[in-house]
């Protein structure tokens, strides 16, 4: 019997959505899915609580980064927000319960913890009989993610899954599969022609500048740098839906034909491809598709707590280099730029680590999977917390 598939993200940031859009593809392409539907969580609830999980979020990313960082390090522990924020998240979603109810889904996946709490309580209440799986979208794991009743986690690397086995989860139960990203990442361009459609050298190297979807970070500051380079450049810069950036950017770089502005694009497959290094926040879905595209990468800003934590693993493995204070900039670009065999090598190295068919795999794993509900009693919780805290490093 096909099956049918609810993905639920939530917009709090926009990797979550990116990750469900792909895997939304994926499992249309699949003859034995009868239908597919994504939704995002935070459409099904009041404003308030809306604005809370979306809004709170991008302005802490612009005004507090500190503050963001210094909540996901204290509430990185076992089930230390779990009941408050499991009571809250049930009294504002009545409508995606409704939702669920209706569809009647035999695989729920979540790319974000908020749905996936409510949805492990229906579950161990009895209320629902769905195959739960977690796809995580990040790095690394936060406590956050943990849930009381699931089938499946869906993880980006092997450590990630060492570190869910050393807490007590089953590692039956845990598959790395790489963060989901869209396969159009994987598919080849004419490198020349796509930069000639920019209004570029289709033989210059070629920086990508990312402010992200919602034009964060010190985009300006890097623009003003890369002009300082030593070595002949040109850079395409994305200032995504931040048009007062994109005015600021456009008038530093105006009269300069070797930098191409651009707002949000949804072409970013290919001006990966297209590109040399790329320059910006190691967000999960960013960097997973950045080692896709065998692109190494200069982090810039990363967002205190997980970002950071991205940046260690790239760091570790040798596909980027960081750049604590933007005055350096320039010269350790163009350290990088002298030494074009290293560059190459963190390509190389880059495109090994990228997992083109992560989606794919989640969606082969899903269809054939036949595990009963896991559920974990208070015993088992405690345990795992036992466990966590004995992990952390001095």
């Amino acid at each position: 019997m096909k099956k049918r598939i609810l993905i639920i993200s939530t917009s709090a940031g926009t990797g979550h959505i990116a990750a469900a859009t792909a895997l939304e593809k994926a499992f249309h392409s699949d003859n034995r899915v009868a239908e597919v539907r994504h939704e995002d969580a935070l459409t099904f609830t009041n404003k308030l609580f809306r604005d809370f999980y979306s809004k709170l979020y991008e302005t802490m990313i612009h005004a507090t980064p500190g503050l963001l960082g210094w909540f996901y390090k204290n509430s990185d522990e076992p089930w230390k927000t779990d009941a408050v924020r499991i009571r809250l998240d049930r009294l504002n979603t009545g409508p995606l319960v409704t939702l669920i109810r209706e569809f009647k889904p035999d695989f729920i996946v979540c790319t974000h913890f908020m749905p996936a709490g409510i949805i492990s309580h229906l579950i161990q209440s009895g209320k629902l009989g769905a195959h739960l799986s977690i796809v995580v979208t990040d790095f690394d794991f936060h406590a956050m993610w943990l849930s009381r009743v699931f089938h499946r986690y869906f993880v980006a690397r092997d450590e990630t899954k060492v570190h869910l086995e050393a807490l007590g989860l089953p590692g039956g139960r845990i598959t790395v599969s790489g963060i989901p990203i869209d396969s159009k990442f994987s598919e080849p361009i004419d490198i020349a022609d796509v930069r000639q459609s920019y209004g570029l050298n289709p033989k210059l190297t070629t920086l990508l500048v990312s402010a992200g979807a919602l034009g964060v970070g010190p985009t300006e500051m890097i623009v003003t740098r890369l002009k300082q380079l030593r070595h002949k450049t040109q850079s395409i810069i994305i200032c995504g839906r931040n048009d007062a950036l994109r005015e600021k950017v456009e008038e530093i770089v105006e009269g300069d034909d070797n930098f191409c502005v651009l707002g949000y694009s949804d072409r970013m497959a290919e001006l990966m491809r297209a590109s040399n290094l790329f320059i910006g926040k190691p967000g999960g879905l960013t960097t997973s598709e950045a080692l896709v595209c065998g692109l190494p990468m200069v982090i810039v800003s990363p967002v205190p707590g997980q970002e950071e934590r991205n940046s260690d693993h790239l760091l570790e493995e040798g596909v980027a280099i960081k750049c604590n204070d933007l005055v350096t900039l320039p010269y350790k670009i163009d350290q990088l730029l002298d030494h074009p065999t290293r560059l190459k090598q963190m390509r190389t190295l880059a495109g090994k680590l990228g997992r083109p068919d992560s989606a794919q795999v989640i969606v082969n794993t899903l269809l054939d999977d036949n595990l009963r509900p896991l559920h974990l009693s208070a015993k088992k919780r405690e345990e795992i917390a036992q466990a966590a805290s004995s992990e952390v490093a001095v």
